[in-house]
């Protein structure tokens, strides 16, 4: 019985060992980064859909993701906000609009998930906004990469 009791105590502190190896340490500070450029396929039918990249600026308190922004930019560098899915500042597709304005939502909830899961896998793609999902967690583990000890 001793002998199964220290043997069940060695997996224990082995597993916890092994659990504390694979943990990563952030250094305080602010880190931002930057998503490559989407551009869509030529045949896309709506022509420039999602064309730009996607900004991140982490900041990290006492080792750990606080705050997290995340902010997309058309192709010229242009914010994508209330006007993005327009055409000359009025609503040419209705659908299109719609998909856009999903896309723009959906860049402060994976800042928020970020936050909330202290890791990118904790975050979880929007219906309607992939690219954008890719563009958020390509430019954060980038970002998080800066902050590793």
């Amino acid at each position: 019985m001793k002998k199964l009791i220290a043997f069940l105590l060695v997996a224990v502190m082995a597993a916890a060992f092994l659990a504390g190896c694979g943990s990563v340490t952030y250094a305080d500070g602010t880190y931002t980064a930057q998503s490559s450029l989407y551009l869509a396929d030529e045949d896309d039918e709506d022509g420039d859909a999602g064309n730009g990249y996607g900004v991140v600026t982490v900041t990290i308190k006492d080792g750990a993701i606080a705050d997290c922004e995340f902010v997309m930019y058309m192709e010229d560098g242009t914010v994508k906000g209330e006007t993005y899915g327009m055409k000359d500042g009025v609503i040419a597709n209705e659908g299109y609009y719609k998909r856009a304005q999903v896309a723009v939502a959906a860049g402060p909830e994976y800042a928020k998930q970020l936050v909330a899961a202290g890791n990118v896998k904790g975050v979880d793609a929007i219906s309607g906004a992939t690219i954008s999902y890719d563009q958020f967690v390509e430019a954060a583990k980038d970002a998080l990469k800066q902050a590793q000890n």
